[in-house]
């Protein structure tokens, strides 16, 4: 049996999750999880270096203390699994976005967690650096996920979105019987926004369950100011960070509408993100959307998205044959699988590339 190893960090920021799997056709076998915390110092430095808050020595030193910490959660996944580490023909790092720059005259996407230190502390070949080429090619860099969306989740019978609720939402549409192109892009934001605000206002990282978004109401005006963002009328291709939906995006919105209370503010936020995606579906012809990530633990929101989805049904990944946590890392295992077998990675479609690529940079053991 050959397995494959994906880690994964977002723009939630909260952790790296990883995965080892094997695949067979068009399943997946997971041989083990494990989701392991940023410190909550490192966390804090990381979300600072995104927003431009940082020296070109503390940007060097975070990629070596990521990296570390990618190669510890890959250990512990290994451990977990009780494999042979021979078996394991590569893991795919996704590194952590620190800046996501797809437009302009010199585009890029910068990913730290040195995928070298992954391979010289597990002796297992990595690759990394997955960005790069489809941008080099004219791309977006992202979303990467939809390929393998497209591997593993089409339907003969049955016209589906996967939808992935990470600190930014995307979208990946799957016509029946291959009936048309699969397209993807970022919809804007899903958790990024609230877990923001809901850290500045009350010191959590994030809304527990959508208790505090509940306490609120929405407000209609901040609402609709929110909603007249360029970002959200703009066509495919498109990919987006907390480089634009972040606290200071919140703090000059709400500028224009004092007197709120914090907690409607929170429960405007969450509608946002519901309408957001909603109105970014295809306009007609879509029978299921299956959510993904840490969004699906938000009952609230998942509340609200089943509400704006109408008459499609909202569903979760783990109807598919794979838990929402984890479709994100499981992903990055198959784009390693990909670059090592010499295949593309990349949806011109989705990415706005030249062409297929073979995506990533290989650290041999």
């Amino acid at each position: 049996m050959e397995a494959w190893l994906g880690l994964m960090s977002g723009t939630s920021m909260d952790g790296i999750d990883a995965v080892l799997v094997s695949f067979r056709d068009r399943t997946v076998q997971i041989h083990a999880s494990r989701c392991l915390s940023y410190p909550d110092d490192l966390r804090q430095r990381l979300i600072n270096a995104s927003q431009n808050q940082a020296s070109p020595d503390e940007i060097g030193e975070l990629n070596t203390l990521t990296g570390q910490l990618f190669a510890q959660a890959a250990l512990r996944a290994i451990s977990d699994s009780g494999l042979n580490p021979n078996t394991i023909r590569a893991i795919g790092s996704h590194g952590q976005t620190i800046r996501h720059q797809p437009a302009g005259s010199a585009p890029f996407s910068f990913q730290i967690g040195n995928p070298a230190i992954i391979t010289e502390t597990t002796g297992i070949t990595t690759v990394g650096d997955f960005r790069s080429r489809d941008m080099a090619a004219g791309g977006q860099g992202a979303p990467l996920v939809p390929a393998f969306h497209k591997a593993f989740f089409g339907s003969e019978s049955e016209n589906r979105c996967i939808l992935n609720l990470g600190g930014i939402a995307n979208i990946t549409w799957l016509p029946a019987r291959g009936q048309g192109p699969v397209t993807g892009f970022d919809t804007g934001p899903a958790n990024a926004l609230m877990d923001a605000w809901c850290l500045d206002q009350t010191g959590r990282p994030y809304d527990a369950d959508g208790h505090w978004a509940v306490e609120g109401r929405v407000d209609p005006e901040l609402l609709e100011d929110m909603l007249s963002d360029a970002y959200f009328q703009r066509t495919p291709p498109k990919s987006t960070g907390k480089e634009k939906f972040n606290l200071g995006w919140v703090k000059t919105m709400i500028a224009r509408h004092p007197d709120l209370k914090p907690e409607d503010i929170q429960r405007t936020l969450l509608e946002l993100t519901a309408l957001t995606i909603a109105r970014q579906m295809p306009e007609t012809g879509v029978d299921t959307v299956y959510a993904c990530g840490g969004g699906t633990r938000n009952p609230e929101l998942m509340r609200a998205l089943g509400q704006a989805l109408a008459p499609a049904r909202l569903a979760v990944t783990s109807e598919l044959g794979l838990d929402p946590q984890w479709v994100e890392p499981v992903a990055f295992a198959w784009l390693a699988k990909q670059a090592i077998e010499g295949k593309p990675g990349n949806l011109p479609e989705v990415t706005g590339a030249n062409g297929p690529r073979i995506l990533g940079a290989i650290y041999p053991a």
